[in-house]
């Protein structure tokens, strides 16, 4: 798979080509049977970092191609746990899986997530909360949203009690954008 992404500019470090090409070709291997699907999943997709190196890969196309990738897990693993279970077993499985973000969403506002460490940074309340309750329109049926709205969500920074913990906070999204790839 070499250079099958396009490399970064010259100034630009980009993503390490063998790295990515190792975790490509795994993930190949994965999807087609090769690997066990308990050793592979959308969780690992979601969770892959590349160093970044001179000559390196362009991060905005692999990262374009790795949400792909995690969409393309879940849709076999869905595939597979219907061809057994039954659709309506796998609607349970999601909602069951959904049930458990909701109780954060009703929390206060200013009081949905952990705050960093005085003068240490995290993501901005208001924006963190603005997006939850969007969120939480999207649980009551009242507004669309899909993975790629929670994926492409970016969050100013801010400090202390202004601000949530960065960790906590795209920790809780990436089990949203799981959730709503399950049901997309």
């Amino acid at each position: 798979m070499n250079d099958f992404f396009p490399t970064s500019r010259f100034y630009q470090k980009g993503y390490s080509k063998e790295e990515v090409d190792e975790f490509f070709n795994y993930a190949r291997d994965a999807y087609e049977g090769g690997v066990p699907a308990s050793q592979f999943s959308s969780e690992q997709v979601r969770r892959a970092m590349f160093p970044l190196k001179r000559g390196g890969y362009d991060p905005v196309v692999v990262d374009a191609a790795l949400d792909r990738l995690e969409a393309a897990f879940v849709s076999r693993d869905r595939a597979a746990h219907v061809a057994v279970n039954g659709e309506e077993a796998w609607l349970d499985h999601v909602a069951d899986r959904a049930t458990t973000l909701y109780p954060r969403l009703i929390r206060p506002v200013g009081e949905r997530f952990a705050h960093p460490e005085p003068g240490e940074s995290g993501y901005r309340i208001k924006e963190v909360d603005a997006f939850l309750d969007r969120l939480a329109r999207f649980f009551d049926d009242e507004e669309a949203l899909r993975a790629d709205d929670v994926r492409r969500v970016v969050f100013p920074a801010a400090k202390g009690e202004d601000a949530y913990v960065e960790g906590t906070v795209d920790a809780y999204l990436a089990r949203v954008v799981e959730i709503l790839l399950a049901v997309e």
